[in-house]
This record gives C-alpha cells, sequence and structure tokens, in this order.
C-alpha cells in the first residue's frame, strides 16, 4: 500500500508540473524566461550605468563625483523592495504627468521595460563600485603607455583599461549577477508575472504549494549552477596570459 501511494503521489506531482494544462509547467517556464528576460536586460543596463558613474567618480568633477556618491549611496542604504516600489510607481507617474503636459494621453508602460528600468538603477549602483574598485586595480603603467601612445581617453578605455579591467570585476560582476536573477522575484509585488509570482498563482489554485516552490527554487538553482560556469569560463578567458597565483609550500 506505501509504494502505491507512492506512486500515485508521483503522478499527481507529475501531471501537476506538466507543460500543458491542467499542469502548470508551462506557467512556470514562462515566468522563468520572464524572469531571465528582465535579469538580462537589468543587468546590462545596471553595467552601462556602472561604467558611467565609476568613470564620472575616478574622472568627473566635484559636483558630478558628490551626485553619483549619493545615487550609490542611498541605493544601497535603502532596501531593495523599497527602491522598487518607490522608482515603480514615482517612475511611472512622473512619465504620464510628462506625457499630459505634452498633450499625450496616458502611457502604458510594458512590464518588461519597467522591470529591466528598476532593477537597472538599483544594479547601477552596485555595479559602479564594482567597477570603480576594478580600474582602480589597473596597473598605472598600463595607462600612462596608453596616453604616451597618444591615445584618446575612450580609446584607452575601451582598448585598455576595459581589457584590463575585466579578471578584477567579473567575480563582483557574477554576484551582481546573481543578485540580479533572484531580484526579479521582488516584481510579484507589482503584479509583473515572473517566477516566483507564476509560482504563487499555480501553488495557490492547486493548495500543492511545496510541489511549486520547491521547483522554483530547482529552477532558480539550476540558473545559478549554469551562470557559475559561464562566469568562470569568462574569467578564465579574461585571466589569459596573467600569471597564476599559487599557493606557496612550506
Amino acid at each position: 500500500m506505501e509504494h502505491l501511494a507512492e506512486a500515485l503521489g508521483l503522478t499527481q506531482t507529475l501531471e501537476l508540473l506538466s507543460l500543458s494544462p491542467p499542469g502548470w509547467g508551462g506557467n512556470l517556464l514562462r515566468g522563468l524566461a520572464n524572469s531571465l528576460k528582465i535579469a538580462f536586460g537589468a543587468f546590462g543596463f545596471g553595467l552601462v550605468l556602472g561604467l558611467l558613474g565609476a568613470s564620472g567618480k575616478l574622472y568627473g568633477g566635484p559636483v558630478l563625483r558628490d551626485l553619483l556618491a549619493i545615487y550609490t549611496t542611498v541605493v544601497r542604504a535603502v532596501p531593495e523592495l523599497v527602491l522598487i516600489l518607490i522608482l515603480y510607481y514615482v517612475g511611472t507617474d512622473l512619465i504620464n504627468q510628462a506625457a499630459a503636459a505634452m498633450g499625450y494621453g496616458r502611457v502604458e508602460i510594458s512590464g518588461v521595460a519597467a522591470g529591466i528600468w528598476v532593477l537597472g538603477v538599483v544594479q547601477g549602483a552596485y555595479a559602479t563600485e564594482i567597477l570603480r574598485g576594478a580600474i582602480l586595480a589597473v596597473p598605472p603603467g598600463q595607462i600612462e603607455a596608453a596616453r604616451a601612445f597618444g591615445m584618446p581617453p575612450l580609446m584607452t578605455m575601451r582598448r585598455v583599461t576595459i581589457p584590463a579591467m575585466l579578471s578584477f570585476a567579473l567575480p563582483g560582476l557574477a554576484n551582481l549577477w546573481l543578485i540580479a536573477t533572484k531580484d526579479t522575484a521582488l516584481l510579484a509585488i507589482v503584479g509583473f508575472s515572473e517566477l516566483t509570482l507564476e509560482t504563487k498563482q499555480a501553488a495557490s489554485s492547486t493548495r500543492a504549494y511545496f510541489t511549486f516552490f520547491l521547483s522554483a527554487g530547482a529552477l532558480y538553482l539550476i540558473v545559478t549552477l549554469f551562470s557559475a560556469a559561464a562566469f568562470r569560463r569568462l574569467e578564465g578567458w579574461a585571466r589569459k596570459g596573467q600569471p597564476s597565483l599559487k599557493r606557496g609550500t612550506t
């Protein structure tokens, strides 16, 4: 009887997780795809903001440096859930007010665009400090050599600074990417259909909370494992030609 009950329980679980109705597996995969879409967009947007912010902090004037210091301090100090609510609702309201002032009607903002904007601003603050530290870790002699060859600042950044700083920045950026994938779950509070919201809806409809939340956790774990492997390969590529650090023997 115990084996029969276990078989029935496994069958029910597989039916709940099947990709076609009445299973909810397709909904979970669509939610995962939305989460990854937001994470990729926010991570890329955050990298752009981080590179601009790091450059501004290192090479900008005192006013720009102070403004960037306020940006990074506030974003890192305020809980991310609070920031998401502020950026989502306040940002949407400001856009609609600007549209109304120009004589347009209410603007319907895509959930994907809003999610990328909100998480990208948060990611940008952390990326600024990661990239600033990585740029400072580049040997000054390389920058001086580029200037001696007459390279303009943008070319120096593209050909010397960015390639040289990658090996220093990638460990921090890898953590930032994993944070981005998990922070997409916070968008459920504003109604965006990512993995966490789809999981909650499936669990509420079927009362199989353990099954669905365990499945969602497994999907996040799979993303983490693949991401870790990808960043290890990137680190190996970025450190190619550099001396490896070996533990000394005693």
